[in-house]
């Protein structure tokens, strides 16, 4: 009893059993709702997405358009991390800060109007997509960073005073080394937006396939099923990344987790 009442109090920390209990019994009543009251409208019912799903994945086309969307994912947000790294720590040094600045607002920026003028600078549909997805990603790469720096107490800066050290060696022990953890972090975190823009990209270059072309395709002809089938794996691969990068961080760096705890 003291259980049921604690999920309906406001400030309130719900974990464990209780945490997993109550996200499978919503879970459950949400799509147990959808099932019954979506029988006879546009939307498919998730049995017919499930089924949906099954034939998708056990396609001869699937496994081919999987791999090319992410090595195009894992290629964009490898240079896009490197990029960020060096125009964040770069940062620091004053003659490079107002680029840093620059690069930071170009968040604001729209990928619709510069598409022409990608298309321009690049060879062929790969470097487009490639070049679209670095553009979207390392602004808010390098907006995480910079957060992450800003946030460095000053004491750390003076310890490195005491011990003598220049202001290389400050910057490579506190902010390079001392902070690699949050970097993976922030890697973590900003993958999803590289894998919400994947099916965007590859939209404007179907040649290489892609789990963004197929879901065009069933979109152009209104296969309601395939798009939403299409969808719920684009989301559970999304998920499962999310939770794959972050046991690497806990294996990269365990006293993250001992933190966590604390």
């Amino acid at each position: 009893m003291d259980i049921i009442k604690s999920v309906f109090r406001p400030l309130t920390q719900i974990k464990g059993r209780t945490s997993i209990t109550l996200v499978v019994v919503e879970a459950l009543a949400a799509l147990l709702a959808w099932e019954i009251f979506g029988q006879h409208g546009l939307i498919p019912t998730p049995s017919k997405i499930m089924v949906a799903v099954g034939r998708i994945v056990t396609s001869a086309y699937f496994t081919d358009n999987l791999f090319s969307s992410l090595s195009l994912t894992l290629s964009g947000m490898g240079i896009s991390i490197v990029l960020a790294l060096v125009v964040s720590y770069l940062s620091l040094i004053p003659v490079f800060a107002p680029v840093t600045r620059f690069i930071v607002k170009c968040r604001y920026l729209t990928l619709t109007g510069l598409i022409f003028l990608f298309t321009l600078l690049t060879q062929d549909g790969h470097q487009l997509k490639l070049s679209l997805l670095i553009f979207g990603i390392v602004p808010f790469f390098v907006t995480s960073l910079l957060s992450i720096i800003d946030s460095i107490n000053t004491q750390e800066y003076d310890l490195c005073k005491t011990l003598r050290m220049n202001h290389w060696q400050t910057l490579l022990e506190v902010v390079i080394v001392g902070r690699l953890d949050q970097v993976f972090e922030v890697m973590r975190q900003n993958f999803a937006i590289a894998w919400m823009m994947i099916t965007m990209v590859e939209g404007l270059s179907m040649s290489e396939g892609g789990l963004g072309t197929m879901l065009i395709k069933s979109n152009k002809y209104i296969d309601l099923s395939t798009v939403f089938a299409i969808l719920v794996i684009i989301f559970g691969l999304g998920i499962f990344f999310d939770y794959l990068l972050k046991q690497m961080r806990y294996w990269l760096f365990p006293y993250t987790k001992i933190e966590k705890r604390s």
